[in-house]
């Protein structure tokens, strides 16, 4: 059996490993379209800090690791068609590589605003680790920097360039930061927290033209304009699914797939970034591009490529965020549901807020600044669909009575599910 693994990050790299432990004899290629080793794009924030090396974001560290699994690894191509019939991948360099099962793990890449000037020289996304280059080299302490976008993935990237020293602007779209993570209050408070640590924030704004002078001129909706040495777009991301067109895998927002990562033609499989995989709490599939649902994914992608029955139990929707110090959360359905019930709860002065989402008796959603304590609880209570039953008006009247919530109702309903066991 000959498994085409497309995409060298974690989900690829996972899948190829798990098919290698339960078929010893199989041919297995990843095709990854950097010229990189496999690494991890979640490191590349503690590369720009200084905290490792550039050989700390490989996946795997050894040499000779994939050559000891007898995993081979093209580098520098990317896919440009899939061929279903003839069960064969278009690479850009004009070659084809055949297949018996095969992997779309292929991430995703950074959304380009269409903005004058977004590709003048000086202009980076934070994607790659050639991004990570060219950015150490011009964010030095003391360069001005501008951050387009203020998102999940640009509050990581805002937190290690505010550790080089850089003096720092953010430019949101949204009326708030993280708008798809972060409620009213909880973006308005991680706002004034970044003011007050020395950032500059312009929200409900956007850039309108870069021009492409030394130093960088960016003129923005507000009317401002700005001088910068480096100019960040971290404006999110798409499924890399563009090269599916024209084939039978059918995409929504990304590659659609069943329970057992499959798509919807026989033998193929997807994983990560790029999946579009069930949730249980929403009801709906979705795209969650997080580490932990791209290696979850991935082994049960691998397992069922081999002949092993596996199904994924569900989509994690979580985000956990550290923002130059005040951790924020977010969980599920955190906007809430139709006719669904909520409370929210806030210390202004503590640093603190909570916001909890409710369909009947069970919460679906959350978000949380400065509860720390409560991550794995708050977790638990969406992922779990636990039934609060009184519990309910309880958190209702008092949010802070998770913990107590969790352990009356969780463990409960555990228990009684080993008892019928």
């Amino acid at each position: 059996m000959k498994h085409v693994i497309l995409g060298a990050g974690p989900a690829g790299v996972i899948a190829a490993e798990t098919i290698r432990k339960h078929a010893p004899h199989d041919e297995i290629l990843i095709v990854g379209d950097e010229p990189e080793v496999p690494y991890s794009r979640m490191a590349i924030p503690y590369l720009l800090i200084g905290n490792i090396g550039e050989e700390g974001t490989h996946l795997r560290h050894g040499s000779d690791h994939y050559e000891k699994l007898r995993i081979g690894i093209r580098r520098g191509v990317r896919a440009t068609g899939v061929d279903t019939k003839a069960r064969t991948v278009a690479l850009d360099d004009g070659s084809t590589v055949p297949f018996d099962r095969l992997l779309i793990a292929t991430g995703s890449r950074p959304a380009s605003p269409p903005i004058p000037g977004i590709h003048t020289a000086g202009v980076h996304t934070c994607w790659t680790l050639k991004d990570a280059r060219a950015i150490m080299q011009r964010a030095q302490k003391g360069a001005r920097v501008i951050q387009m976008g203020a998102g999940f993935i640009g509050c990581i990237i805002m937190e290690a360039l505010a550790v080089r020293g850089v003096q720092l602007t953010v430019v949101e779209m949204g009326d708030r930061m993280v708008p798809r993570m972060m409620g009213p209050t909880a973006g308005g408070m991680i706002k004034a927290w970044c003011e007050a640590k020395g950032v500059r924030v312009f929200t409900g704004a956007r850039v309108e033209a870069i021009e492409p002078h030394v130093p960088l001129r960016v003129r923005l909706s507000t009317g401002d304009h700005l001088e910068a040495d480096l100019v960040i777009s971290a404006t999110g991301v798409k499924p890399a699914i563009g090269f599916l067109e024209n084939s039978e895998i059918k995409c929504l927002q990304g590659v659609l797939t069943d329970e057992h990562m499959q798509t919807t033609v026989p033998g193929i499989y997807a994983a990560g970034d790029c999946a579009e995989a069930f949730d249980k709490v929403s009801g709906k599939t979705v795209v969650s591009a997080i580490q932990p649902n791209a290696a979850d994914q991935a082994r049960v992608a691998g397992l069922n490529m081999v002949g092993l029955k596996a199904e994924l139990k569900g989509v994690t929707q979580i985000n956990v965020l550290d923002t130059l110090g005040l951790i924020s959360a977010s969980f599920g359905n955190w906007q809430g549901v139709p006719g669904g019930d909520h409370v929210e709860l806030t210390d202004r002065d503590a640093g603190k807020h909570l916001s909890l989402q409710f369909a009947g008796d069970r919460l679906v959603g959350c978000n949380s600044i400065g509860w720390t304590e409560h991550v794995g609880v708050m977790r638990g209570l969406v992922e779990g669909q636990v039934s609060l039953g009184e519990w309910k008006d309880k958190l209702l009247a008092d949010p802070t009575l998770l913990m107590e919530a969790y352990l009356a109702r969780a463990q409960a309903q555990e228990a009684r599910a080993l008892v019928k066991a």
